[in-house]
């Protein structure tokens, strides 16, 4: 039967994509000819996985962003890439240690916020 594989992307309106991917680019070192392109790979040691994850309406985890959605990336070191960020002027907003990762947060020139994730051990069974 055919299925789901993973997410496939985020996609947004903004007022000026060029300026967002040069900014992506530039910032977070990420870019491609549509954006941002993430391959898969043998990340977590085969165990990465990405989520597709509703919120409740009335949430402020996506604060300061007035966006009703947030972005999750990958990092693989989130300690050495917000040291990285930082030393560019992008204001890390906060940082959180769980279990099953490390975040970060900062918001991108369109006002989204982004979450930075570092995946520490295997994804929780589900």
């Amino acid at each position: 039967m055919a299925r789901i594989t993973g997410l496939g992307g985020v996609f947004y309106k903004s007022a000026d994509p060029a300026r967002t991917q040069a900014w992506y680019q530039e910032t977070l070192g990420i870019g491609g000819d549509y954006g941002a392109m993430f391959p898969w790979s043998a990340e977590a040691g085969g165990d990465a996985y990405s989520l597709l994850s509703p919120f409740k309406d009335t949430t402020d985890y996506f604060e300061p962003s007035a966006s009703p959605f947030m972005i999750n990336l990958r990092v693989d070191d989130l300690d050495a890439f917000t040291v990285a960020l930082e030393a560019k002027g992008i204001e890390i907003l906060g940082r959180q240690n769980e279990d099953y990762g490390k975040f970060a947060w900062i918001v991108d020139c369109d006002g989204i916020k982004i979450e930075l994730w570092e995946q520490v051990g295997p994804a929780p069974a589900g």
